[in-house]
């Protein structure tokens, strides 16, 4: 019995891995930029005064992304915001494998197809070496969230982290997954 593959890894193992080595000229097929993870949170302010938000934030996570969320903590105090060192204000998941595809794959065409008036994401969101950060301004455009049961509409941020050395080659590749990349 074979084993399961997510759909946009073979896509990417079979043709995409192919075209970026002739694209960019690459002496070994090792240096073809790869996804290695993609880092998926979710910023709670308000769990301050309520912690249920934070609870209702870590289980959209976990329906999200089909995996564990973890609470992530204040670095330093702000007095302005009523905000201590360690309190827990959000919440991230880290994705690889075949997690991180899957999620890749809902990403770019279920989810972002759904945003209300949607011509493309930012082509030029990238770091400077070869990560792409996306902004989604509202968790309902998943399919798995259920629009009654959700305390507050809120944002997530999604980091894909690449193997690529400069921007351009993160671009091809992600163009190439299919990243619906604005004109």
């Amino acid at each position: 019995m074979k084993a399961y593959e997510p759909r946009l890894k073979t896509l990417y193992n079979t043709k995409i891995k192919s075209e970026l080595l002739e694209e960019f000229g690459y002496s070994s097929p090792m240096q073809t930029p790869k996804i290695e993870k993609v880092s998926v949170s979710m910023g709670v302010g308000e769990a301050i005064q309520n912690k249920k938000l934070l609870e209702s934030a870590l289980n959209e996570l976990e329906l999200i992304t089909g995996q564990k969320a973890i609470k992530t903590k204040a670095r330093k105090s702000i007095s302005n915001f009523k905000l201590r060192e360690g309190m827990e204000i959000g919440a991230k998941v880290n994705l690889r494998g075949a997690y991180m595809w899957e999620f890749l794959d809902r990403l770019m065409n279920v989810a972002l197809p759904r945003v209300k008036d949607f011509r493309g994401v930012n082509p030029n969101a990238f770091d400077g070496h070869g990560n792409y950060s996306l902004g989604i301004t509202e968790q309902i455009i998943f399919p798995e969230i259920d629009y009654d049961k959700i305390e507050r509409i809120s944002g997530l941020n999604v980091a894909i982290v690449t193997s690529a050395k400069t921007d351009a080659e993160a671009r091809s590749l992600l163009q190439k997954l299919g990243m619906p990349f604005r004109k």
